[in-house]
């Protein structure tokens, strides 16, 4: 029974689908003006990690995840490059692409862009207008009138006589009223418009994922996610359209992922702390990159640091030595499965809010006794494994041939910073020629050599391994 913590009920709740054959869900994506950064990563990777258990769990799940390609920043961003701006907002999806591969993120469904969208957002926005919940400034820009919607602030709790005491004010504007949100900005020179029944000029950022969500999943939906920085005011913006142009409910379960800190402080380009994916990737491999994410209930501040990825790099090679020369068939782990009951604890785990952390400490106890029973029954020993994989496939990790995992060379630069590094510079056929000598020297009983050679390897980060089979090795 899949519980979620609903962000709009502040409690964790029985999932129940709108349509029990089909769920949807759709999630904000990135704003397409520069490299993904660690907030990204983490959105990314959870919510790939919910899909893979809805999947699991529903028969058709339909992933919407829309990218913003229109937007103040993007545009600033071009006019500051002199860039055409769909080249530049390309070329950041193309990079988004890489890094979603490079965290083995599975595609979307669907990936929506915003200026595909424009049709969906008119008929929105003549609704609104049609119902004297929108209405059209002086300046010609499009207002949402945030006091004819009754439930405003019902996701985030916030009071509307509260946040206009906060609004800024200015004495410029058109609107209304302080707390009015804009749906459609009358064109400015030199920048890209779009004809609507309003003039020439482009969207609001509110109003693209009120238009896409609904078009490609309907009007009330299951699941909405995002990042939580995003549940005011955006979404509570999405719901106040949303609700007021179809008059219905919008969304079921709306679901946050927490806030990336830097040695416990707020990520921020302000605070100069702030980390894209490719950079990351450049000290650690992309699974490494992934467990550390999933080592953290997706709802709680993750702290980002060298210390915490060194300690899920030992953490995912200790489950990569588990299974190292051990090969089952499907069987074999469904099998001992039945005799075991890992694989009901580790769903239950992620049936209680996608948790995360619990569902890898069951894997940690796998292969504790996977190792405890190499020496006494290699065939229960092989199944274990093969059931380890199986878990760790759930959620996109442990699907690399083990050696690969252990031996890959990573390219260390200093981008991070936050502790020493050792930096290998010897290839793998460099190392594997080292070992032979090794083995060579041990079999002529020079021991001194042995022990010289194993030292220069200790030296690089390689850490030799002698079993009864042979001398395996892995990198630090």
């Amino acid at each position: 029974m899949l519980k979620i913590y609903n962000t709009l009920s502040k409690q964790k709740e029985v999932f129940h689908p709108i349509d029990p054959d089909k769920v949807g869900m759709y999630v904000c994506g990135m704003t397409v003006y520069d490299y993904c950064h660690m907030g990204h990563a983490r959105v990314l990777v959870m919510f790939d990690v919910i899909t893979r258990h809805l999947r699991r769990n529903f028969p058709n799940v339909t992933y919407v995840r829309n990218i913003t390609d229109i937007d103040d920043k993007i545009i600033a961003r071009a006019i500051e490059n002199k860039e055409d701006i769909y080249k530049l907002t390309n070329r950041f999806i193309d990079a988004m692409h890489e890094d979603e591969r490079a965290l083995g993120i599975l595609e979307p469904d669907i990936e929506p862009r915003a200026t595909d969208a424009m049709d969906q957002m008119f008929y929105m926005i003549e609704s609104l207008i049609e119902k004297g919940i929108a209405y059209q400034a002086k300046n010609g820009d499009v207002y949402y009138s945030v006091r004819k919607f009754a439930n405003y602030g019902k996701l985030s709790g916030k009071n509307l006589d509260d946040l206009e005491a906060g609004a800024r004010i200015d004495v410029n504007s058109d609107k209304k009223d302080p707390l009015d949100f804009v749906l459609w900005k009358m064109a400015k020179t030199n920048e890209p418009s779009w004809e609507s029944p309003w003039g020439d000029g482009r969207p609001g950022w509110h109003i693209e994922c009120s238009a896409m969500s609904t078009h490609h999943l309907g009007n009330h939906f299951d699941i909405h996610g995002g990042g939580m920085d995003l549940s005011f005011p955006h979404h509570e913006n999405e719901i106040a359209q949303s609700e007021g142009a179809n008059n219905c409910s919008f969304v079921n379960t709306w679901m946050h992922v927490g806030f990336v800190n830097i040695n416990d402080e707020k990520m921020s380009k302000s605070l100069n702390n702030f980390f894209t994916i490719r950079g990351v990737l450049e000290n650690y491999d992309g699974e490494t990159l992934r467990y550390f994410i999933m080592s953290s209930h997706y709802r709680s501040p993750l702290n980002f640091s060298d210390a915490n990825l060194n300690i899920a790099k030992t953490s995912l090679t200790r489950l990569y030595t588990a299974i190292r020369g051990l090969h089952a068939s499907d069987a074999a782990s469904d099998e001992v499965a039945q005799r075991f009951d890992f694989e009901a604890r580790f769903n239950e785990a992620l049936d209680d809010d996608f948790n995360t952390p619990i569902a890898l400490s069951v894997l940690f106890e796998l292969a504790k006794l996977i190792n405890s029973e190499r020496d006494k029954d290699i065939d229960q020993a092989n199944a274990l494994a093969q059931l380890l994989i199986k878990l760790g496939g759930y959620i996109g990790i442990l699907q690399m041939d083990a050696d690969q995992f252990l031996q890959q060379e990573i390219t260390l630069s200093d981008s991070i910073g936050f502790t020493d590094k050792i930096v290998t510079t010897m290839s793998n056929p460099e190392i594997d020629e080292k070992i032979k000598q090794r083995d060579k020297a041990r079999a002529n009983k020079d021991f001194a050599l042995s022990d010289q050679i194993r030292g220069e390897l200790t030296d690089l980060g390689i850490v030799l391994e002698d079993g009864a089979n042979g001398t395996g090795w892995r990198r630090k």
